[in-house]
């Protein structure tokens, strides 16, 4: 999902990541991968953003404006190192999407 401009300073300030910005030469080609989102870059590898109902397979009155974390690259231990891109994988972090936090 692509987030707003509030939505990923949220994100940014409750995990440890950093946003791709949209004008990033490889946005184009991870939109055409995986879908127009938000990307993040942390130390496991690339990571977008999913609303937790879709993920979590719940409706979304049970969570709220929640997200859940997906991995869809890890870094390599290649020197330098690089992205491996995978089948995208839920990650156990969430991070709240809503003003009021949650």
């Amino acid at each position: 999902m692509r987030l707003n401009t509030a939505q990923v300073a949220r994100t940014v300030s409750q995990l440890q990541v950093e946003a791709l910005p949209d004008d990033h030469p490889l946005v184009p080609q991870l939109n055409r991968m995986f879908g127009d989102h938000t990307y993040f870059l942390d130390g496991n590898g690339l990571n977008i953003v999913e609303p937790s109902p879709a993920a979590l397979n719940v409706p979304s009155s049970d969570i709220g404006e929640m997200g859940v974390v997906v991995n869809i690259a890890n870094w390599t231990g290649s020197d330098p190192p690089k992205l491996e891109v995978h089948e995208p994988e839920r990650t156990d972090s969430m991070v709240s999407l809503a003003a009021d936090g949650g």
